[in-house]
């Protein structure tokens, strides 16, 4: 009785912790709808008429309102893992200075830069402190003239 009891215990145990290994996915940004997106058409559309069909855009252009973009991502990750991502769409529609389409763009996923810093660090100019010597360096640094007597008033 005593050994069922502690193998019934070890399997709770053993799927309590695979538990914590499950994967998690996620969809950020537009939910994108092909259809829609194809109905947008060069020449035809207009700002409100994108607008009306896809709504408000995810982001606009930076140097120009003219841009706008549709963004939606879907990232997977494995327990404590770092998400990477599973599918990316990207619409970007242009308008041109009257706000009719311009033109119509989609990318996928082929964009996606994966950008991996060295050290964690930003490298400075200068003399490489020590943390004793960021702690400490500054004691006696700062002057003790003018202890003990009044500044004039400054008009």
């Amino acid at each position: 009785m005593r050994s069922a009891v502690l193998k019934l215990a070890a399997a709770a145990l053993g799927a309590s912790l695979l538990a914590g290994c499950a994967g998690i996915r996620e969809h950020r940004g537009y939910v994108m709808d092909e259809q829609l997106s194809q109905a947008v058409q060069v020449g035809v559309d207009n700002k409100a008429s994108v607008e009306k069909t896809l709504g408000r855009p995810t982001f606009t252009g930076q140097f120009s309102p003219n841009d706008w973009y549709y963004v939606s991502r879907d990232t997977a990750a494995l327990a404590f893992r770092s998400p990477h991502v599973t599918k990316q769409s990207i619409l970007h529609v242009k308008f041109d200075p009257a706000g009719n389409v311009a033109a119509v763009n989609t990318t996928g996923k082929e964009l996606v830069a994966s950008i991996n810093p060295v050290n964690a660090t930003t490298p400075t100019l200068g003399r490489k402190r020590g943390f004793f010597e960021d702690l400490f360096g500054n004691i006696g640094a700062v002057s003790s003239g003018g202890l003990g007597t009044q500044r004039p008033p400054t008009n």
